[in-house]
């Protein structure tokens, strides 16, 4: 069914429950996994440039989800890439394209249809943006 999964992670709360949900998926379809975080970094304001959160932390938590996923029998990869605050969609889109993944899988935050058109949520434009099924957790 699916050969290649794309997994795209952050430190929100439904993250486990993505992983639990890759981790069912690989194994059922013996598929390869790819984990990609991103950091975003905004260009302009506060932050001066500078990535929302710590490398160390991003690298921590793929080396960790990677380890469990092998752990499991999974044969996964693991990636942590800067973009520019607004670009995750899109990143994690020609990520998909690139390893030829079937699906895409990652979480929400559970905003309403309404604030995530509004706010933009990630989710939302990865659905919009691929050409692949994606499968969002809440």
């Amino acid at each position: 069914m699916f050969e290649k999964l794309l997994v795209a992670i952050d430190n929100s709360d439904t993250t486990e429950r993505v992983i639990a949900a890759a981790k069912e998926l690989a194994k059922s379809t013996n598929a390869e996994v790819w984990v990609l975080h991103l950091r975003e970094r905004e260009v302009l304001g506060r932050t001066k440039g500078d990535a929302r959160e710590d490398k160390d932390d991003a690298l921590d938590l793929v080396n960790r989800t990677v380890t469990d996923l092998q752990s499991a029998g999974v044969n996964a990869h693991g990636q942590v890439r800067e973009t520019l605050f607004g670009q995750a969609a899109k990143e994690i889109v020609a990520d998909a394209d690139e390893v030829d993944a079937g699906v895409i899988l990652m979480g929400t935050r559970g905003r309403s249809d309404l604030a995530g058109l509004v706010l933009g949520s990630v989710a939302h434009k990865v659905i919009n943006l691929s050409s692949r099924p994606v499968l969002v957790v809440r």
